[in-house]
């Protein structure tokens, strides 16, 4: 079986002012469809500007990157969006919710964006913060809730379309240890229970631990590339189900 995720020779150029950035300088990795990958790397290294490109969110200078068996670079921009929408979840360091509406309506609102008409939106959204332990929250605005609840509002939104693939950016650099923790264990449980492949930035090394596989980066080059042997323990108390399935 292809990997999910099939990058050849990526390379990703920028022009500030008379500089020439070379973020990504032939970038080549494979992701199976079903691990939880880390990538590290200090600020400017490259990781980021990666994260981008397999989100469809940019696209590379050169080289070839296939999601599924598809070249992503040869699409137009309807394309590219419709992508987005149904195969790729996104995550951030500071939420990204939307503050004048609350935890269930940021939670649905990827399914504006749907092209065929979704019923049941709200039981959709609902199940989805369930999933993440936030039942009795759908009614909470942004700021009337803490970080760790934000991002879990932001992680139900990223569920919200059963995308394959989660691509985190930095998602605990906001959180304190105790909230990080949490959030890693609902990452675990997703990758572990549901399948779900995840593709996550970090800066720490212990929130790297959580993941089968860490790739270091420098200089927009990959210079490590290491399976993780001992991982985090599934927390007892994360009992993720399929998002939309309703418990007995």
């Amino acid at each position: 079986m292809s990997p999910l995720i099939d990058v050849r020779g990526l390379t990703k150029t920028y022009l500030l002012g008379d500089v020439v950035v070379n973020a990504l300088q032939g970038v080549t990795l494979a992701i199976e469809r079903g691990t939880f990958v880390a990538i590290m790397g200090e600020s400017g290294s490259g990781k980021s500007t990666l994260l981008n490109l397999l989100g469809c969110l940019d696209r590379p200078t050169s080289g070839q990157y296939l999601l599924d068996g598809i070249a992503v670079e040869t699409m137009d921009r309807d394309q590219l969006a419709e992508i987005r929408n149904e195969k790729i979840g996104f995550i951030f360091q500071n939420f990204n919710l939307l503050p004048r509406m609350n935890a269930l309506e940021n939670v649905e609102l990827p399914l504006l964006y749907k092209a065929s008409e979704t019923p049941d939106g709200d039981d959709l959204g609902a199940h989805a913060l369930a999933d993440v332990g936030l039942v009795g929250r759908e009614r909470n605005f942004p700021a009337q809730l803490s970080g760790g609840q934000q991002q879990r509002v932001a992680i139900a939104r990223a569920l919200i379309n059963k995308p394959a693939i989660l691509l985190a950016d930095e998602p605990t650099g906001a959180l304190d240890s105790h909230n990080s923790a949490d959030i890693m264990s609902i990452f675990q449980a997703l990758n572990r229970t549901q399948g779900i492949t995840i593709v996550m930035v970090t800066h720490s090394d212990e929130i790297a631990t959580y993941a089968h596989r860490v790739i270091g980066f420098r200089d927009g080059l990959i210079v490590s590339d290491k399976q993780m042997t001992k991982r985090p323990a599934l927390a007892e108390t994360v009992a993720l189900q399929p998002v939309g399935a309703v418990s007995p």
